[in-house]
């Protein structure tokens, strides 16, 4: 014999009730089969809403009623195009009975929980009714028995306690000569007095349950719309996947944390039995579904599920007048059970100073009122504060049965959320270690279960939620370089790289799945209008783990607001050297944001385009290594003009083609009057520990008064001209010494300075070509021969990649 149970999903269409018959015809060929039905899908609730219409003297009781026949009828008729004149006679019967239930509500302007249990059972006495003639009238051999019939309970109308052992003889005696296919409501039944009852929250799988328990079948199977108990919500997270077996106390854990496919109360009957639960999908009944059963038989799995609650509020009663005195806690939860109150998460002080609880939130003022009466004397003393009450929060627990033999998952668990910037209100954790929950506020509560199930199952994946500001020449090769690896990052470093917004001076982009990066310039042709505080909003709002904003401007508005993105526990990664160069207290501010939100701040790319030079110097620095002095080349525009200048080509004409290739900034003033390089050193002095200003940087400009002081650019390339026979001179010079002209920055003894220098024949910089840059560190343990970093230092291509590599070296950690 087999009990299956079929949800108001699985029964809320025509079509889906033919998909019920299709697998009870299957199985009832194999065995005698009891079919368990909820009302079709939405149909309790319409109930209810009807029932508080005739209530509040609301005619527009007599519409909803009217919606509740037109969905009955529609159904019959599309499940029998001729419908049998007994199945409507029926049917019509049952929805008179109806509608003079309402009518006697909007009369006496009163619906009692004993008239509520009567109204709200018409969904599954409809349902049942439906499907059992259905398949009489074709052919099958099916009985329809009401479950009122069999299980009895007591008066506490909407949430009937069952009396076990008068329902087992009856469901006993009932069942001794079934037919083959037996059809039954669920969630209904009657008190000892014969007025109907019904069993709460998830009655339809505790009637199924009561039934399985009291014929000791072999198993249990709820079918439902999805295809088991999944890792974690799968509308939240879509990498969530079924489970393939559950222990009941796993699952038991899991429905009470808001795992809808199961409710607690439903495992109780078949536990003590070791009857199994199998959770199967009506929409797709060759899944394998969960099964759920005494004993857990995935033991390489420490976490098995994590679960949420939504709607909870925090109750917090505290005050030295609690320390040391018993019963402060049985006269607490003594006024919450008074007040029919159901607490679903403790944690307690060890100092007893205070007691935290968790409820519903649509519970949390009647609670807070019933607890400072009760307290009330206590607190006009001062002993204890009056109760302190936070809404807008949810619970979300890790469960599993090997959890307490395996080391560090709360661990795990807390720092996981510490990294995304989800902020713990309380914690609770069992002895049993089965459970680990914790109180967070309800709009992080998709972040944290992206984030924990990505921690504990997906093989260790990490996703980086990448969000670019500035998509330039720079920004697009940036964007090819991520469109290129993300196979080879997601297959070989375990990260899943995705874009999820994008921003130029005009327009911004946002698409949290990921945008396409095949044709992701298509989508600024109908995108919002940008902004810089827009983009943050946005970029806050969605709140997705592991977010990393990357700035790939030059825009001064842009670095001011690095602050409150890090504050957020938003990585940033910058081009733009502004933020680093800018006063000391505003770099030490940033830093100690990175460290405080536990927030990376990378800025590779400020010295060197793609070349590890900050990284190399942290390196050092970190060892314990002392650098003495830094000599450096750290302008790729300077040494391309001063390498491709000569008395065959004037100066003018060098910085044209320099800033015609993207060695130069649109401004060349930028960089040719060496503040750029200057920033570059003071980056560099500050990361080895140096408090300095920019104004603390000697630079000797190799520019005229006139170039200095030219008003635009236009204006700037015509003193140039005008100026040819100076830059001539210091070619000249050069040659005539056997030298190179290199502009050089010099850190040593806490000072630094940049300028243009004549490098002689054997120096490591004499020959650096193109747009190359060398950086030497002299440091204690490289006194003679120094350590250098040296390349490509300018150019779009480099510069993404440091870029890039500064958003592995995140996601890496």
């Amino acid at each position: 014999m087999k009990v299956l149970k079929f949800g108001g999903t699985s029964v809320g269409s025509s079509q889906n009730i033919n998909k019920v018959i299709a697998i009870l015809k299957e199985k009832s060929q194999e065995d005698t089969v009891i079919c368990v039905v909820s009302a079709i899908g939405g149909i309790t609730d319409k109930l209810l809403k009807a029932g508080q219409l005739a209530k509040n003297k609301d005619k527009s009781y007599l519409n909803e009623f009217e919606i509740i026949k037109d969905i009955h009828f529609k159904t019959i008729s599309e499940l029998l195009p001729k419908p049998s004149k007994p199945i409507t006679t029926v049917v019509e019967d049952k929805l008179n009975q109806l509608k003079e239930l309402l009518n006697g509500i909007y009369l006496i302007n009163e619906l009692s929980p004993k008239t509520s249990d009567k109204l709200v059972s018409f969904g599954e006495h409809l349902s049942s009714t439906i499907i059992a003639k259905t398949m009489k009238t074709q052919g099958f051999d099916v009985e329809l028995k009401n479950s009122q019939d069999l299980i009895v309970t007591d008066g506490n109308f909407t949430r009937a306690q069952v009396n076990f052992e008068v329902t087992n003889n009856n469901i006993k005696s009932y069942f001794k000569t079934p037919k083959q296919i037996t059809v039954l409501p669920g969630f209904v039944s009657k008190s000892t007095s014969r007025e109907p009852t019904t069993l709460g929250r998830g009655g339809s799988d505790f009637t199924a349950a009561i039934i399985a328990a009291a014929l000791k079948v072999d198993q249990l199977e709820i079918w439902t719309d999805v295809s088991g108990m999944y890792t974690t919500n799968p509308k939240l997270v879509k990498q969530a996947f079924p489970i393939d077996n559950l222990s009941y106390q796993e699952a038991m854990e899991l429905s009470h944390f808001g795992a809808k496919v199961l409710y607690p109360p439903t495992v109780q009957p078949v536990l003590d039995l070791d009857i199994p639960i199998h959770i199967k999908n009506t929409f797709d009944p060759n899944a394998i579904g969960t099964v759920i059963t005494k004993q857990d038989n995935e033991k390489n799995l420490t976490v098995k599920g994590i679960s949420n609650i939504n709607d909870v509020a925090l109750l917090t009663l505290e005050g030295s007048g609690m320390i040391g005195i018993p019963g402060f806690s049985k006269r607490l939860f003594e006024v919450l059970a008074n007040e029919k109150i159901n607490v679903i998460f403790i944690t307690q002080a060890s100092s007893e100073h205070s007691i935290c609880f968790g409820i519903d939130k649509s519970d949390a003022e009647r609670a807070k009122k019933a607890i400072d009466t009760a307290f009330d004397y206590e607190i006009s003393l001062h002993k204890i504060n009056p109760i302190v009450v936070e809404k807008d929060l949810s619970i979300i627990a890790l469960v599993g049965d090997n959890m307490k033999s395996h080391q560090g998952i709360s661990g795990k668990m807390f720092s996981t959320l510490g990294k995304n910037n989800i902020n713990i209100r309380a914690i609770a954790q069992g002895a049993s270690e089965k459970n680990i929950s914790a109180v967070v506020s309800e709009k992080d509560v998709k972040k944290a279960l992206n984030a924990l199930h990505e921690r504990f199952f997906e093989s260790n994946t990490k996703q980086l939620n990448v969000f670019i500001t500035g998509v330039g020449n720079v920004g697009e090769k940036l964007i090819d370089q991520i469109k290129q690896q993300r196979s080879y990052l997601k297959k070989n470093l375990k990260l899943d790289v995705r874009i999820i917004g994008l921003s130029n001076s005009r327009k911004m982009v946002f698409k949290p799945e990921g945008i396409d990066l095949n044709n992701w310039a298509s989508l600024f042709h109908h995108a919002d209008k940008s902004s810089i505080e827009g983009f943050y909003q946005k970029v806050v709002n969605l709140n997705l783990r592991n977010s990393i904003f990357v700035d790939v401007t030059a825009n001064e508005d842009v670095a001011n607001i690095y602050e409150k993105y890090l504050k957020q526990s938003v990585a940033v990664v910058a081009c733009s050297k502004i933020a680093c160069s800018s006063a000391f207290a505003n770099y030490k501010k940033l830093q100690n944001l990175s460290l405080k939100y536990n927030a990376p701040f990378l800025y590779e790319t400020n010295v060197g385009a793609g070349l590890p030079i900050i990284n190399t110097l942290n390196n050092l620095v970190a060892s314990g290594d002392k650098v003495i002095s830094i000599q450096a080349v750290l302008s790729g525009s300077l040494n391309f003009v001063f390498n491709n200048f000569s008395d065959k080509k004037n100066f003018h004409d060098t910085v044209k083609q320099a800033q015609f290739e993207g060695y130069t900034e649109p401004d060349p003033r930028i960089d040719l009057s060496g503040i750029d390089v200057a920033r570059k050193i003071l980056i560099l002095a500050r990361e080895n520990g140096i408090k300095m200003e920019i104004e603390d940087i000697e630079n000797k400009s190799f520019l005229t008064k006139q170039n200095l002081e030219s008003n635009s650019v236009d204006d700037f390339y015509d003193t140039l001209i005008a100026d040819e026979a100076h830059f001539q001179k210091l070619y000249a010079s050069a040659k005539a010494n056997h030298c190179q002209l290199k502009y050089v920055a010099e850190y040593k003894n806490g000072k630094a300075k940049v300028g243009l220098q004549e490098i002689p024949e054997g120096h490591p910089f004499y020959n650096l070509k193109g747009k190359d840059n060398i950086v030497m560190f002299h440091t204690q343990r490289y006194p003679e021969q120094p350590l250098i970093v040296k390349g490509a230092g300018a150019g779009a291509d480099v510069t993404a990649s440091g870029l890039f590599a500064d958003i592995i070296k995140i996601g890496s950690k």
